[in-house]
């Protein structure tokens, strides 16, 4: 990624009682959210806890994407119409209320 680019992470935070289903998270709702806002995205990642910084500890997140666009104003653009349709689609995948960060890329 570009200096300057902005990413859209999306946490999931682990805990007793949390639940994630990974196969509907990337085969039906990643698929979705790409078709959705389409080539605002530049790039996305999708990556699923395995450990804490302890040994042996659980990791604090459950699962972690991150999107990645030009700037925010063409994340804005892009999610704004379909913010509704996607934040709906949570509750198929996951009981967990996703924690949401929006970073400028520095390096």
């Amino acid at each position: 990624m570009e200096q300057g680019n902005i990413k859209v992470s999306v946490l999931y935070p682990s805990g007793e009682g949390k639940t994630f289903d990974m196969d509907y998270y990337t085969g039906k709702h990643i698929p979705m959210v790409s078709e959705l806002l389409g080539d605002a995205i530049l790039a996305a990642t999708v990556e699923k806890g395995i450990a804490g910084g302890e040994p042996d500890s659980a990791p604090p997140y459950e699962t972690m994407a991150n999107l990645y666009f030009a700037s925010i104003e063409s994340f804005q653009t892009a999610f704004g119409p379909h913010a509704e349709q996607i934040m709906g689609d949570v509750p198929n995948y996951t009981n967990i209320e996703p924690v949401i960060q929006i970073s400028t890329v520095v390096v």
